[in-house]
């Protein structure tokens, strides 16, 4: 049925959002399995999965979000849209961000890290883009609670397949949680900003920091990731207060307020 206001019949995505996101995220494993299976016929190193499934999911990303004009629908916007008062709710980010570069860094080559740039860029585009991006706003049609429950779920059990790897099931748990609070933290700051650009940087720091480290060598990060997790569950309380703090300012500014919460 076409809209009033448009005269345009909606997207799938909007008359069937929850449908549209298990198509989303199965492509996505459907995509992973595949290249995991060629993978480990050929014998290939422990990237080359990530780099046959990312690669043209990146580009089919990038064809549909020109095509479709929804580069900034899906939170690509420039940085200055975010208030300034705002800032703050990123800096715990950094926490993390230096609480990982203490474990140290394996040696480097410029060879090792020009790699590593481009692979944990390709994989934060992409990610970001799939579950702070699409899944997120996706959902965010139905309740701002689906869609940040829904999105930190699938991005949670999407590293599962590190399980797969011969990852220790303990490890593949710690993993699993640190997955759910990070994509809680991540879609709660989507929801308060709608800019995705800070979340892809976070996640393309964060990843290459874990891929330079020195982390495999060290066999005592238990303090490291339980630390972690006691920062990122704090910054989750504090954005879960804020977003409803705003909302009680929102409703009592009345209808004209009701636009800054999503």
């Amino acid at each position: 049925m076409a809209t009033p206001q448009t005269g345009k019949k909606p997207s799938f995505s909007v008359r069937r959002p929850i449908m549209a996101v298990l198509i989303i995220e199965l492509l996505l494993l459907l995509a992973v399995f595949a290249a995991g299976a060629v993978a480990t016929v050929k014998q290939l190193d422990y990237t080359s999965p990530v780099l046959m499934s990312f690669t043209p999911m990146a580009v089919v990303l990038i064809i549909y979000l020109t095509l479709r004009r929804r580069w900034s629908e899906t939170g690509f916007r420039p940085l200055r849209t975010i208030p300034v008062q705002h800032a703050k709710y990123y800096i715990p980010l950094l926490l993390v961000l230096g609480t990982i570069a203490l474990k140290g860094f394996a040696e480097l080559t410029l060879a090792k890290v020009t790699f590593f740039i481009f692979f944990t860029l390709l994989v934060a585009f992409v990610e970001e883009t799939v579950y702070r991006g699409l899944i997120f706003k996706t959902l965010l049609r139905k309740s701002a609670v689906a869609a940040i429950v829904t999105s930190s779920i699938l991005f949670s059990i999407t590293h599962m397949l590190n399980a797969l790897s011969g990852q220790s099931m303990a490890d593949t748990m710690l993993q699993l949680i640190y997955a759910l609070l990070l994509g809680a933290v991540l879609a709660l700051l989507m929801l308060k900003n709608g800019n995705i650009i800070p979340l892809i940087l976070f996640h393309f720091i964060h990843n290459l920091i874990q891929f330079l480290s020195d982390d495999l060598q060290d066999t005592n990060t238990l303090p490291y990731d339980l630390f972690l997790l006691i920062v990122l569950a704090v910054h989750c309380v504090w954005l879960i207060y804020s977003a409803r703090k705003e909302k009680r300012v929102s409703a009592d500014a009345g209808p004209a307020g009701h636009e800054l919460i999503h």
